[in-house]
């Protein structure tokens, strides 16, 4: 019924979110009411042990559903007939949880890396789990998926993978019998050296792309024997990201902000007038997200964008009817179709909001039938849950800042203690819904404020490109001045407050002890940038093309030394006074060890006490369960001591 268009198409632009850690997701916030007891400390483990179960998916035919469970504390992916019999397990791995998976007709596909290198290898499994072969080489080559081909005569044993094979900087793609195990290329790019490929209906690769550092060229074939050649160039600012071809293969349904737009939209684009045709769906206060569409009945069937929440807009009367019908079915929880069999008779719907982690149903569309299939987290009891209310704050130069805050349940919002969370990224943006980690810190008695600084994505163009060279000052004073917005409201105490973030958010914690020294009682940085020169020097190779974008949006390393300098927390431990706890992994490519090394060694010689959790078999971010328990666990105890309430009741005795 819906099929999102990005399967079929590959961004043009960078994924420019490059220092982001995902997080879980998560009904606006009542003031709490007095009467009403905390809830009881909950255990660690409970908010970070893998889900009971996962990942629902149908099979194309309809006659199996499959999902991800845990096995020897890894995700691995489950196989069940539709109606009951006992699920086999497909896929046996020990060293990483089983990431993403669909079905390729009666075959299972999915991917992990090694030990956090984000090398991604792809597999392919029989679903009894007595064939699973690798697709793709299982060291020093990142792979993924193109086009999984659906649909497309004679390819119902083959996908389109892309990997860095070749050359370590650009992608080529490849046609992947997924039964044989047999590859071979689908272009020669060792002249071209085009960077990303987008496909029509069809399978057939019809544009490519190629960046000088700042502007890409989007190169155009009519068909695979004619040549690519020059479509147009947009700049990097610009943003014209194809999301899929028409039904017809002719034109393009474009997400773009060109002509002088702001936020994004949606439209139908003439390829061969190279202009837009038609609007397909926009807003005057937020970048436009997708498409969905119907491949049975060849409509669009729903754009959906980010504001506050999720939100969505129908394009399609019967994809309408079906949401009508089910809503009263989720009061007081978000809910979304996300996959169905090749008659798009069966479905399957999530359903949760920011205290309920989500529950998986499967709806038959011929008999209104709506099924649980399981609760991802039942131990998670969400009326002990925290809610999590969108909330805006002026900045001191006039911007709106858009954010979540989350008060902890059954407690007075008057001098709380309050953990600063800002996002990675930095082009990203937090999202209301479940959160495990912003759920511990509010069953801890915590506040947490979460932000969209300038520079998260969603806000539009301008909003975006105020962040260009301003990591450590504007896009820092946003930070503090959420800070300080709530200070003033009364609700926390301003002797108790932590800044804690992940990636870039790890950065902005260093600069917010660093540029603010008195503002923060502790900090909590999780693989965190530390020094601009060294950051970029390491970039992983793949990013190497948009090398001088990145020299635009971040600073030169020579033309703004002076800035980077100023702006690299590292360079100036000398000002830092804050307890700070670092944790990071050994094999991050993104933002490596000597990142957290050279911070560390310069606070010890500072005399500043500085905690360090290092993970060998880990990356950006720790996704192993039981590397997640001590990470957590830590920063419980490291929070305590700093801010916790044996910190308030000791300041109550002076």
């Amino acid at each position: 019924m819906m099929k999102h268009g990005s399967t079929k198409a590959l961004s043009l632009a960078m994924t420019i979110g490059i220092l982001g850690l995902s997080s879980c997701g998560g009904g606006e916030q009542n003031s709490t009411s007095m009467a009403e007891q905390p809830p009881p400390a909950i255990p660690v483990k409970e908010f970070f042990k893998n889900p009971e179960k996962a990942s629902f998916r149908i099979s194309p035919d309809g006659q199996y559903i499959s999902y991800r469970a845990p096995w020897n504390d890894r995700m691995n992916v489950f196989v069940q007939k539709m109606g009951g019999s006992d699920p086999v397990q497909v896929t046996h791995d020990t060293i990483r949880d089983v990431g993403g998976y669909f079905w390729k007709g009666d075959r299972i596909l999915y991917t992990r890396d090694i030990n956090g290198d984000e090398n991604f290898i792809v597999f392919s499994a029989s679903i009894d789990g007595t064939d699973v072969k690798a697709l793709t080489p299982k060291q020093g080559v990142r792979a993924g998926i193109l086009d999984d081909l659906d649909g497309v005569d004679g390819m119902e044993q083959h996908v389109m993978i892309q990997m860095n094979d070749r050359d370590a900087r650009v992608f080529d793609p490849y046609l992947v019998n997924i039964v044989t195990g047999e590859r071979k290329s689908m272009f020669d790019n060792s002249k071209d050296n085009y960077e990303s490929w987008i496909t029509d209906h069809a399978g057939v690769i019809r544009m490519a792309t190629k960046t000088d550092g700042v502007n890409t060229t989007i190169f155009y074939r009519a068909g695979e024997k004619e040549p690519f050649l020059p479509y147009m160039t947009t700049g990097f600012k610009d943003s014209w990201s194809p999301q899929m071809f028409t039904f017809d293969n002719a034109n393009l349904i474009v997400d773009h902000n060109l002509n002088g737009r702001d936020k994004t939209a949606i439209v139908e684009w003439d390829l061969a007038g190279k202009k837009e045709i038609k609007v397909i769906a926009e807003n005057a206060d937020y970048d436009m997200g997708g498409v969905d569409y119907s491949k049975k009945r060849k409509v669009l069937t729903m754009a959906t964008w980010t504001g506050a929440k999720s939100e969505r807009m129908f394009l399609d009367k019967e994809t309408e009817a079906m949401y009508n019908k089910l809503a009263p079915k989720f009061e007081g929880r978000e809910f979304w179709i996300y996959g169905e069999d090749d008659s798009e008779t069966k479905f399957l719907v999530w359903a949760g909001n920011d205290r309920d982690p989500g529950t998986y149903y499967y709806f038959d569309s011929t008999t209104d039938r709506l099924d649980e299939l399981a609760r991802s987290r039942p131990w998670i009891d969400p009326a002990q849950m925290a809610e999590m209310t969108p909330i805006t704050y002026p900045s001191r130069d006039g911007l709106t800042i858009h954010g979540y805050l989350t008060l902890p349940k059954g407690r007075e919002a008057k001098g709380l203690p309050l953990v600063v969370n800002p996002h990675g990224g930095p082009w990203a943006r937090d999202e209301w819904g479940y959160n495990p980690e912003i759920q511990l810190l509010a069953n801890r008695g915590y506040a947490v404020l979460q932000m969209n600084f300038r520079g998260s994505t969603g806000y539009g163009r301008e909003f975006w490109t105020k962040s260009f060279k301003q990591w450590g000052k504007t896009m820092q004073d946003d930070i503090t001045d959420g800070v300080e917005f709530l200070v003033k409201s009364g609700q926390v105490d301003p002797k108790r407050v932590a800044i804690y973030g992940a990636s870039y958010g790890g950065y902005a914690t260093l600069a917010g002890i660093t540029y603010t020294p008195d503002l923060y009682a502790c900090a909590v940085d999780y693989v965190g940038v530390s020094d601009l020169f060294t950051f970029q020097r390491s970039f992983p190779p793949y990013w190497a093309p948009y090398k001088e974008m990145m020299y635009e949006m971040v600073g030169d390393p020579v033309k703004d030394s002076l800035l980077l300098d100023a702006a690299s927390p590292a360079r100036h431990a000398d000002k830092i006074k804050t307890p700070l706890f670092i944790a990071q992994g050994a094999n991050d490519p993104r933002v490596v060890k000597a990142e957290s090394d050279q911070m560390v060694a310069a606070l010890k010689a500072q005399g500043v006490e500085v905690e360090y959790m290092v993970k060998d078999n880990e990356g950006h971010g720790f996704h192993n369960e039981e590397n997640r328990f001590d990470f957590y666990g830590a920063m419980e105890k490291f929070l305590e001591q700093h801010i916790g309430e044996s910190v308030r009741s000791e300041e109550a005795k002076h």
